[in-house]
C-alpha cells in the first residue's frame, strides 16, 4: 500500500561525476573537446513530478483498460457486415455475432483487437479489427467532509479530486486534504490508498489518481484541539 508522503520535491539537475556540468577543460585536442561539448549539451534541469501520494513519479500515461459499463465500437474493415457497438456487461463480457460471448474486462483495446482477429480468422479476408471506447459510464461514492456526499456517475475517466468537486467540493471548515482515502475492492481484496490532495490544491505539479468503478472516496476530518 502506498505511503502518504508529504515531502515536497524540488527540481534536480543532471550532473557530471563531480556534481556539476563541466563547461571548460583546458588544452584538450579537438576530438575530445567535441565529445565534452556534446555531453554538456545533454545537461538539463528537470523538475520531477509527484503523484497525489507525494511520491516522485515518471511522466507517462497508463494504457486504457476496458471495464464494465464501457461501450465499445468494433469495426471490421474487411467485413463491415460484422460491425457492431456493444456494452460491456456487469459480468465483464460482450456478445458478438458468430463467436458469441467473450470476456473484455481487464484487456486493453489493442489486446481485444488481437483476440478478435484470432476468433474471426476464418471469416476475415483482411486480418484487421478496430476496437474503440465510444463511452464509459461508471459510479463511485464520495463521503466524509464534502459538501454533498453521495454517488457520482461519470462517462469519462475521473480523478479523485474531480469526484470530490462533483460532490460540491471539500468542506474546508473540517476537511483533512492531506489524508484523503480511496477504498477499492479489487481481485476479492479491499485495498486502501491515502492521497495528499493538499499538494494539488496548493499548485504542486502532480500525476492524477484515477478512480475505478465502485471506488469509495473518504475525506476525513481534521483533528482539532479544544
Amino acid at each position: 500500500m502506498p505511503k502518504n508522503l508529504t515531502t515536497e520535491v524540488s527540481g534536480e539537475q543532471t550532473s557530471g561525476s563531480n556534481g556539476r556540468c563541466l563547461w571548460q577543460l583546458p588544452r584538450l585536442n579537438f576530438a575530445l573537446m567535441l565529445v565534452i561539448l556534446l555531453a554538456v549539451a545533454g545537461c538539463q534541469t528537470q523538475t520531477p513530478q509527484v503523484n497525489e501520494f507525494g511520491e516522485k513519479t515518471s511522466s507517462h500515461s497508463e494504457a486504457v483498460v476496458l471495464r464494465e459499463g464501457d461501450v465499445l465500437k468494433i469495426s471490421f474493415p474487411g467485413a463491415p457486415n460484422l460491425n457492431t457497438t456493444q456494452p460491456i456487461r456487469r459480468d465483464g463480457k460482450i456478445n458478438l455475432p458468430l463467436v458469441g460471448e467473450i470476456n473484455a474486462v481487464g484487456m486493453t483495446p489493442a489486446q481485444l483487437e488481437k483476440e478478435l482477429v484470432k476468433l474471426y480468422s476464418t471469416q476475415l479476408t483482411t486480418k484487421e479489427v478496430n476496437v474503440a471506447v465510444e463511452s464509459s459510464i461508471f459510479s463511485v461514492f464520495i463521503t466524509g467532509a464534502v459538501v454533498k456526499p453521495g454517488k457520482i456517475s461519470s462517462n469519462r475517466p475521473l480523478t479523485a479530486l474531480e469526484a470530490i468537486m462533483e460532490a460540491g467540493g471539500f468542506d474546508y471548515t473540517k476537511a483533512n486534504l492531506k489524508a484523503v482515502k480511496v477504498i477499492r475492492n479489487e481481485g476479492g481484496q479491499v485495498k486502501n490508498f491515502t492521497l495528499n490532495l493538499k499538494l494539488v490544491m496548493s499548485g504542486k505539479e502532480t500525476e492524477p489518481f484515477f478512480l475505478k468503478p465502485s471506488d469509495i472516496v473518504f475525506v476525513p476530518e481534521r483533528f482539532v484541539w479544544f
